[in-house]
């Protein structure tokens, strides 16, 4: 089983390539963010330490942690914010270094892909086989992310600024998949690397 680590900055259309490798490949697929919303579960790794560090407010009527309320309260606060990721970061990890060698044991699947916009700040690097960088031009990620997801201008350069850089990304993968064009250009390229794989 291969595994592949995906990264890009927001907008490169990392959901839309998964999307397409999911259905055509004997692949599982990882989402650092599904497993950061499963470690902080009630009874999870991260619930109660999340808890302690932000307060009971941050709870929802059913116990379970509120995403918005907890994203509120760590609002403007670098300190807090680093506190939260020191605590989560880790946790995600073990997460998805189980569910590796559980894939993994079963030995039914070609490639585990792992998606997450901070692979390469995680130090997914030496979990991964390869590391894919999707990328598509500020030009291109500017009007997708006004087009579906209504993002502000300022609120797109804030994003934009907390990411790493172009040449960051191409340092870290070795493998570039261009989603400036269209999508059937994207598929061929991912086909391409995929299929030299099998």
């Amino acid at each position: 089983m291969k595994i592949i680590g995906i990264t890009g900055g927001i907008g490169a259309g990392k959901t839309e390539v998964l999307a397409y490798i999911k259905g055509k490949y004997n692949c599982h697929i990882l989402l650092a963010d599904e497993a950061a919303h499963k470690v902080q579960e009630p009874g999870e790794s991260c619930y109660r330490a999340l808890v302690e560090l932000l307060g009971q407010e941050i709870l929802a009527p059913d116990g379970k942690i509120d995403r918005k309320k907890m994203a509120e309260k760590i609002f403007g606060s670098e300190a807090l914010l680093q506190q939260v990721n020191d605590l989560v970061h880790p946790m995600v990890r073990e997460y998805i270094r189980k569910e590796i060698e559980r894939v993994g044991g079963e030995g039914k699947t070609d490639f585990l892909f792992i998606e997450a916009a901070l692979l390469i700040e995680g130090g997914y690097e030496n979990t991964v086989d390869e590391l894919w960088y999707i990328y598509a031009g500020e030009e291109v990620r500017r009007r997708r992310l006004k087009c579906f997801r209504n993002y502000s201008d300022e609120k797109i350069s804030r994003i934009l600024e907390r990411q790493l850089s172009e040449e960051e990304f191409r340092k870290h993968c070795k493998v570039v998949i261009d989603n400036g064009g269209s999508l059937a250009d994207t598929y061929e390229q991912i086909d391409k690397k995929l299929e030299g794989y099998l």
